[in-house]
């Protein structure tokens, strides 16, 4: 007997169950784009002069879905935040809960979303559509990829700025002889026998140390300087915008434009971008790795980065960095995996993607720290310092503490040109699949009004045009204020709440065994027996471990939360308190939608609650999604335009339909051709 009958399900038939009565389908050869890529035409005079209904793309090579997951997810955050966190979390030992948060929260999550995609074949919102009461989720995720596309940008804006500063014989922050320095500008790392000197006058007196301490706050290093004075052209608060800096305004235009161009075509020109953006990076890592290893001092920057600190693993803080850093680097709640997903074809093995993903990710996130702490170790070391005074995270690391290595360098413009190079590649292909995401996701959601000749286009251009003018604020003089407040709070802990929730409505809501039964439909037949057992392991994921480790971290990060402040080398700036209220603004404006379609739905419909809540629970499928076996009391079966179907009459058949292109429909044609 089958083991799906030996344990009772959660959504299994009554015997009295009513079914659609009617004759077999034909066979559809591809399922993943019969439902809505059919090209609509209309008999009416005045419907001719429209331009047809375009059909949904499919990616051209199975490989390019992974290479995309793999550009979109793996970027910065490898680079300059995993590496930071390791080292501060106990170096080796901080591995322990980042790969226990991969297997329990970063592989669930992202299979599920990919297969939610794959299975609806629409965007981040309209895939909602297996439970019409919750798709606020996919309206919240939307959002939240909208606030990260304009934040993001605006790091590709300061590299090309910083690569554009790189072809010059001699790097400008290298020295304080520029226009912008100030008299108190000093090279900080040629300054060895002079921080002797200085260290010996501290042991005579602790007077003199209080001097020499004072004095060095008002020295500032030259890189420093053309960060916040060149670059940023920093001013002293938020509260005080400035100017636009209009250089900064042209890199960002630029990269606007890139992005543009790489996915105004759609996903089979972008794919094809993505074969140089999603690779290329992983030479020039390697390339700097060489470089950084062969350092002197390397090998104490590597023994910060992986020295275990077993301790450390008792602290809260330790396993909630280890949470979010997993939850941001694979990119989840930001319903452009579920994009991605949507454009496979009804079959792909999403699940082996799925694990070939978290290895690429998990040794990319090492290879950098390794790239990055090679060489703080030479920077430490030459300057005679401690690596914690000169390893950072975020910003600070890409635009501050590596230049400053890479400035002591032989053949520093080089070196600088290939880390740039390399920064820009890492995130512009997590930017244009980011902005495609977000298109997808509305262009599925109004098919009619987008997919007609060149509206899609428009609609990019328009996208990227709006972000623009929203990044505008942030390329200002103080516009660096603005970045912290998007950073900080439009996507930071906000997506462990949507994580929470897209497993409680899959598994509780929709029926974990139900969409086992959907993934059983797409590919079932695809996996080897070990891996058909580790894709059951997922139901218990779905409706336990993952949610549980979500809202855990999340209420543990809640419980350790302090106000954003914005931590510069010379001062710690303080936010006033309306610019804290305009970051929770930002962060519950993505988050609000889930509650606010929740009640919309439920007042919408007629009836009783129960009754409401059934009805706007119900999933909107279409015939080659429904399983075999399926309660079609509980369904709502639509047609290729997504409106629900008139036509359909109740009998008292109870055998199941079989419908074209299922897997049960496949097995029919091989009986059938048997006898």
């Amino acid at each position: 007997m089958d083991e799906k009958h030996k344990t009772k399900e959660m959504d299994e038939p009554k015997e009295d169950t009513t079914w659609i009565s009617e004759k077999l389908p034909s066979k559809v050869d591809n399922p993943e784009v019969t439902s809505t890529d059919t090209t609509v035409t209309s008999s009416s005079g005045s419907d001719r002069l429209k331009p047809k209904l375009k059909k949904r793309e499919v990616w051209g090579k199975k490989i390019d879905f992974l290479l995309a997951c793999v550009g979109f997810s793996v970027g910065l955050g490898n680079v300059w935040r995993f590496p930071f966190l390791c080292y501060r979390n106990g170096g080796g030992a901080f591995l322990i809960p980042y790969f226990i948060a991969v297997v329990v929260c970063g592989i669930p999550c992202f299979f599920l979303e990919v297969c939610l995609g794959q299975f609806m074949a629409q965007g981040g919102v309209s895939a909602w559509k297996i439970t019409p009461l919750f798709q606020g989720i996919g309206f919240a995720s939307a959002i939240i990829v909208f606030l990260l596309n304009c934040e993001y940008n605006i790091i590709l804006s300061w590299s090309l700025y910083y690569l554009f500063s790189s072809f010059t014989a001699v790097l400008p922050w290298s020295h304080g002889n520029n226009e912008w320095n100030s008299e108190n500008c000093t090279n900080l790392y040629k300054t060895n026998p002079v921080n002797s000197t200085i260290s010996l006058l501290a042991n005579v007196t602790a007077d003199v140390e209080d001097v020499i301490s004072n004095l060095s706050k008002k020295l500032c290093d030259p890189v420093t300087e053309f960060w916040e004075r060149k670059v940023l052209n920093l001013s002293s608060g938020v509260d005080h915008p400035g100017a636009i800096k209009w250089d900064l305004a042209l890199c960002l235009l630029l990269a606007w434009i890139i992005v543009y161009f790489c996915i105004w075509k759609g996903i089979k020109s972008s794919g094809k971008v993505m074969y140089f953006t999603a690779t290329s990076p992983y030479i020039f890592m390697l390339i700097l790795l060489i470089r950084g290893v062969t350092l002197d001092g390397a090998e104490l920057g590597l023994k910060y980065y992986l020295l275990p600190d077993w301790s450390k693993l008792r602290d809260p803080q330790v396993w909630v960095d280890a949470g979010t850093q997993i939850v941001f680097t694979y990119s989840l709640a930001l319903g452009t995996l579920t994009a991605l997903g949507s454009y496979n074809k009804f079959h792909h093995n999403a699940f082996r993607d799925s694990i070939i993903f978290s290895c690429i990710n998990s040794f990319t996130s090492l290879l950098a720290g390794l790239v990055i702490f090679s060489v703080l170790g030479f920077m430490a070391k030459r300057q005679g310092v401690s690596i914690a005074d000169v390893a950072e995270s975020g910003p600070g690391l890409a635009f501050i503490a590596y230049p400053e290595a890479v400035a002591q360098m032989p053949a520093a413009p080089f070196w600088s040109v290939l880390f740039f190079v390399m920064i820009l590649l890492l995130g512009l292909d997590s930017q244009f699949v980011g902005v495609e995401g977000f298109v997808t996701a509305i262009v599925d959601y109004f098919p009619n009004q987008l997919r007609r000749g060149k509206r899609r286009e428009i609609f990019i251009g328009c996208v990227c045009i709006f972000c623009f003018f929203i990044g505008l604020s942030m390329v200002t003089e103080g516009g660096m204020y603005v970045f912290q407040l998007f950073d900080y709070y439009a996507a930071s802990r906000i997506v462990l709440v949507m994580t929470f929730f897209e497993c409680v409505v899959v598994a509780y809501i929709y029926g974990v065994n139900r969409f086992y039964d959907n993934l059983q439909m797409m590919f079932g037949y695809k996996l080897s027996p070990f891996m058909s057992r580790l894709m059951k392991v997922m139901k218990y994921m779905w409706a336990i471990f993952t949610p549980l480790f979500s809202m855990i971290i999340f209420i543990v990060g809640a419980i350790s939360y302090s106000e954003l402040d914005y931590k510069r080398k010379s001062l710690t700036y303080q936010y006033p308190s309306w610019a804290i209220g305009v970051g929770w603004i930002l962060a519950l404006s993505s988050v609000i939608w889930v509650p606010i379609v929740f009640i919309v739905r439920l007042l919408q419909t007629p009836g009783t609650l129960r009754e409401r809540f059934v009805i706007t629970t119900m999933p909107r499928l279409q015939r080659h999604q429904i399983r075999e076996g399926e309660d079609m009391s509980k369904i709502c079966v639509i047609d290729d335009e997504g409106e629900i179907e008139s036509h359909i009459a109740t009998s008292s058949n109870t055998e199941p339909t079989l419908l074209s292109n299922s897997m049960e429909y496949e097995k029919f044609l091989q009986k059938d051709s048997n006898v």
